[in-house]
């Protein structure tokens, strides 16, 4: 059985406060988009071992027991009898990118899982699930556009459609450190929800729509401050970094023509949203 996960940006995101756990409530909006690894799980017939995985693609860092999905699979097995499986995860969404790849994995692994060998798990309880293994991972098992707060785990469904637009998806080769990013921003509540502000239309999003992360990561990053001034540049009706990056993206009414041409040596790709 094969399966897609896909990726998601933020569209805005706001740190809060910072949390007496010394996490940080944030508000965000996560919208999927047409980006995608591929996951396949095969049983594993006569063997030993409880799983094999076997990534292609984008390389991984770190061990396999430590992929999100072998602790997916690991962690259902632990409560419904299953076989040994087959893992083969081709990775294509960038990592380090503030994409969620990894978090989609890891939902999508949960589904598959739960579809392959009739678990019968609810939506909800998938989520439950996934919530275990990181903050945004429940995010992907409904995968509709949701706001999100507390610490990216409490979703509210927003009624948001960017369909017709395009996207082009760049990614520099910087590795942006999460706890680095949350140590630029000081916590602050918006003057205005975020929830307001994206109800308002698209082409006012440029003026009112912000990512915190982006001011103090664009002063030491300054390579990516040049990809969201190129994107607009290029007639962009929002761009935005997405989540801590250090991907951009770019939101267009029509596609671009040569657009890997325009931003050589990065990961670049365009999509209809």
């Amino acid at each position: 059985m094969i399966t897609f996960p896909n990726a998601k940006i933020n569209l805005g995101l706001h740190i809060v406060e910072k949390r007496p756990d010394g996490y940080h409530n944030l508000e965000t909006v996560f919208y999927p988009i047409n980006l995608q690894d591929a996951l396949e799980v095969k049983v594993l017939e006569n063997s030993e071992q409880p799983y094999k995985l076997h990534v292609s693609g984008t390389a991984i860092e770190g061990n396999a027991e430590d992929n999100l999905v072998v602790k997916a699979y690991q962690m259902l097995k632990a409560d419904f009898p299953m076989p040994p499986i087959d893992i083969h995860l081709f990775k294509h969404i960038p990592t380090g990118a503030g994409l969620g790849g990894g978090s989609a994995d890891c939902a999508f692994m949960l589904k598959l899982l739960n579809e392959k060998f009739n678990l019968n798990l609810t939506a909800e309880a998938l989520e439950t699930y996934a919530a275990r293994l990181g903050a945004d991972c429940a995010f992907f098992v409904r995968n509709t556009p949701v706001f999100a707060s507390g610490i990216g785990n409490v979703f509210e469904p927003i009624d948001l459609s960017l369909k017709g637009y395009h996207i082009v998806l760049i990614k520099p080769d910087i590795h942006v450190s999460t706890k680095d990013a949350y140590a630029g921003v000081t916590p602050k509540r918006p003057e205005v929800s975020l929830k307001e502000v994206i109800r308002q239309p698209l082409e006012t999003w440029k003026e009112c729509l912000k990512n915190d992360f982006e001011s103090s990561i664009f002063t030491r990053f300054p390579e990516i401050a040049a990809i969201k001034d190129k994107l607009y540049d290029l007639g962009a009706v929002y761009a935005a970094m997405s989540g801590s990056g250090s991907a951009v993206y770019g939101i267009f009414k029509n596609p671009i023509e040569n657009v890997d041409e325009k931003f050589g040596g990065c990961f670049c790709r365009q999509r209809e949203l």
